[in-house]
């Protein structure tokens, strides 16, 4: 299988792989096609696993190899360093432009509502999905950075990780929507544009380790550092709004981490 891969462009592999990473956002919206009574319980507990996913790709396929790249030692460790803090303050400031939208309650537990607060929820519904895609761009600048440097197994290990990360993403897109009374072939489609992004991101990442190989090592600090901050300021967080889940979607997040772990460390 890698010799078959191998024998393709890395920045055409790198675009494939976001992009397919990406799809899993649509993916994951599919069961709204069958019902719409998705618990709170089961959200909570995919999202804690989607954290753990990504969590341990960041690890693994990112910061281990920043440090790698970097010359290891103090060199290395400063360069990741450095990059991860730069990467998780850019993010940091985009995520200021989109308030907090904390959807998913609204989109499990409806109520009757006025229609000036009705208006105002969809705005924030809005706002919540174009910050996902926002989101979604450095996953996908992760991939490509992840096949940029020629490690076909790295970037395969992150682009699974994040495609299992995007699935429940795809639900958190895709129930607010419904309960604006959108079809749900609409947001359907919503959930799975906001999935491609990540290809552009993809582009930009592997292009960028393909031939400014010098800033290989940051670029996957600075991607590592942004993957984190929406790991722990989007998703974690999300799963710990009821009390009553919480363990339940740390459970979840643990055994994620090590699946991931072990497949990365398996298959590289």
């Amino acid at each position: 299988m890698l010799e078959y891969l191998m024998q393709f462009n890395l920045i055409f592999l790198g675009i494939i792989a976001s992009l397919v990473a990406g799809l899993a956002t649509g993916i994951g919206s599919i069961p709204i096609f069958f019902t719409t009574n998705i618990s709170r319980k089961l959200l909570d507990s995919l999202l804690g696993f989607a954290a753990g996913v990504m969590l341990a790709a960041t690890s693994f396929s990112l910061i281990v190899p920043a440090i790698e790249k970097g010359g290891g030692g103090i060199k290395g460790a400063f360069i990741a360093l450095i990059g991860i803090l730069i990467g998780g303050f850019f993010i940091d400031f985009v995520d200021k432009f989109f308030p907090d939208t904390n959807l998913l309650s609204n989109a499990v537990n409806g109520k009757t509502e006025t229609n000036s607060k009705a208006n105002l929820r969809l705005r924030k519904v809005w706002l919540f999905v174009i910050a996902i895609t926002i989101h979604n761009f450095p996953e996908g600048l992760a991939v490509g950075v992840g096949f940029g440097d020629g490690d076909i197994i790295n970037g395969i290990s992150l682009a699974i990780g994040i495609g299992l990360q995007n699935l429940p993403e795809g639900l958190a897109v895709a129930l607010p929507l419904l309960r604006e009374n959108y079809s749900k072939t609409k947001a359907f489609l919503v959930a799975l544009a906001t999935g491609l992004v990540e290809p552009i991101g993809g582009i930009l990442g592997v292009t960028l380790a393909q031939f400014a190989r010098p800033i290989l090592p940051f670029a996957l600090a600075f991607a590592a550092g942004a993957m984190l901050f929406v790991i722990s300021n989007e998703i974690i967080p999300e799963t710990k709004n009821h009390n009553s889940h919480s363990k339940l979607s740390t459970h979840a997040l643990l055994i994620g981490f090590v699946i991931m772990m072990f497949l990365d460390n398996t298959l590289g």
